[in-house]
C-alpha cells in the first residue's frame, strides 16, 4: 500500500499540469505575502503618525513636560512587552513625523520607517525629500543606500537644478531623450574609489570595475554592465570603448567614455564614432539608437554646448568627482545621525 501510494505521488509530482497548480498556488501566496507586509507597515507608519500628533496635541493642551514622554514610553512598553518601537527616541522621532507631514503620512506610508526617519532627520526641504521618497519606492533602495544618495547629493546632481549637457532631445524620440536626461547625473560622484585625484584614465577605469556594484548605483536603476574595454575591429583597425552599458529602460547600448582631464571638443568626435560602430555591429533591430556619456574631471558648458552643436550621435556630457569636500579621515570622525540624536536626548533629559 505504501508503495502504491509512493508511486502516485512520485508521478502527481511529475504530471504538467499538477506542476502549474503548484506553481500557481506558490506565485498567488508570494503575492499574497508581499501585500500583506506591505499593509501592516503602512499601518504601523499611520499609527506612528497619528501618535506623533496626538503627543503635540495633549502635550500641548495638558501643558505635560518632557518627563511625559518617559512615563509614556515605560507604560507603553509595560503593556505591550512583545512590541518594540515605543522608546522615548522614537517617541520624539513620531513627533517630528507629525510635524514633517501636518495633513497625511500618505506620501511615504510605503516606506520603512526606518527609511522615514532617515529622511525625516537629513531632509528638511518638504519637496526634496519627497523626492527622494519616490525614488526610494520606485528603486528599492535599502536604508543605507538612500542615506548614501542623499550624503551624496542626488538631487542636485540629478534634479532640475543640474548643470547638464547634452543633445539628446536632438536625436532621440521625446520619450527616450527624456529618460536619457533625466538618468544623467553632474557630477558623478566616484568617492567609491580608493584612488587620488589625479589618477590616470585606466586607473580610474580599472578602479571602477572592481568596484562595479559601487558603480551600478551611482549610474541608477536600469544599467546593464557589459564590459570594459570592449574591442571594436574596422578596417583592420581595433579600437576599444572604456566602459558598455545596456539600459534596460531605455532598451539600448550605452558608451560611457572616461578622460582623467578637462573636456576638449576632439572627445565628443571619439565617442559619437564609437556609437556609429555600436549601432552598425551590436544594436539589434528591436533597440533604439545607442547613446554616449562623456564624463571628464571637470568642463566649461559653453565649450561643451558648442561641441556639441552638428554632432549627429546623442551625447551627454558630465564631470566627475573622486573625493568629496570632506576628506575621508576627517568624515570617519563626523558623529552619525543616531549619534547626534542620542547626545540631544541625553541634553534634554537632564
Amino acid at each position: 500500500m505504501n508503495i502504491l501510494a509512493n508511486q502516485n505521488n512520485e508521478s502527481l509530482s511529475l504530471d504538467g499540469n499538477y506542476k502549474d497548480f503548484l506553481h500557481g498556488i506558490k506565485e498567488r501566496l508570494k503575492k499574497a505575502q508581499i501585500r500583506a507586509a506591505l499593509a501592516a507597515n503602512t499601518e504601523l507608519v499611520r499609527f506612528y503618525w497619528q501618535l506623533g500628533a496626538d503627543l503635540i496635541e495633549q502635550q500641548k493642551k495638558y501643558q505635560w513636560g518632557e518627563n511625559f514622554l518617559e512615563q509614556f514610553s515605560r507604560d507603553l512598553r509595560s503593556s505591550f512587552p512583545a512590541m518594540q518601537g515605543f522608546s522615548v527616541t522614537n517617541l520624539k522621532r513620531m513627533r517630528l513625523f507629525a510635524k514633517a507631514y501636518p495633513k497625511s503620512p500618505q506620501a511615504v506610508d510605503q516606506l520603512p520607517w526606518g527609511h522615514i526617519s532617515l529622511l525625516i532627520h537629513a531632509v528638511k526641504d518638504e519637496l526634496i525629500r519627497g523626492w527622494y521618497a519616490q525614488q526610494t519606492t520606485q528603486n528599492g533602495w535599502s536604508r543605507s543606500v538612500l542615506e548614501m544618495q542623499i550624503e551624496s547629493g542626488l538631487y542636485e546632481r540629478q534634479g532640475v537644478i543640474s548643470n547638464k549637457v547634452t543633445n539628446y532631445h536632438e536625436h532621440l524620440p521625446a520619450s527616450q531623450s527624456d529618460l536619457a536626461r533625466d538618468i544623467l547625473k553632474d557630477p558623478y560622484n566616484f568617492d567609491f574609489l580608493t584612488i587620488s585625484d589625479e589618477a590616470h584614465e585606466r586607473d580610474i577605469e580599472n578602479a571602477l570595475v572592481t568596484h562595479v556594484r559601487d558603480f551600478l548605483i551611482e549610474l541608477g536603476q536600469g544599467f546593464a554592465f557589459v564590459g570594459s574595454q570592449v574591442p571594436l575591429s574596422i578596417d583592420d583597425q581595433e579600437f576599444f570603448i572604456d566602459l558598455l552599458f545596456y539600459h534596460l529602460h531605455l532598451r539600448c547600448f550605452v558608451v560611457v567614455e572616461l578622460k582623467a582631464n578637462s573636456f576638449k571638443p576632439e572627445h565628443t568626435g571619439q565617442l559619437g564614432f564609437y556609437l556609429a560602430v555600436v549601432d552598425d555591429l551590436m544594436k539589434k533591430e528591436s533597440d533604439n539608437p545607442s547613446i554616449g556619456i562623456l564624463l571628464c574631471k571637470s568642463k566649461s558648458k559653453i565649450v561643451a554646448e558648442y561641441a556639441l552643436r552638428g554632432m549627429k550621435a546623442p551625447i551627454g556630457i558630465s564631470e566627475y568627482v573622486l573625493s568629496k569636500v570632506v576628506p575621508k579621515e576627517l568624515k570617519s570622525n563626523l558623529p552619525t545621525i543616531e549619534q547626534i540624536e542620542l547626545a540631544l536626548n541625553e541634553n534634554g533629559d537632564n
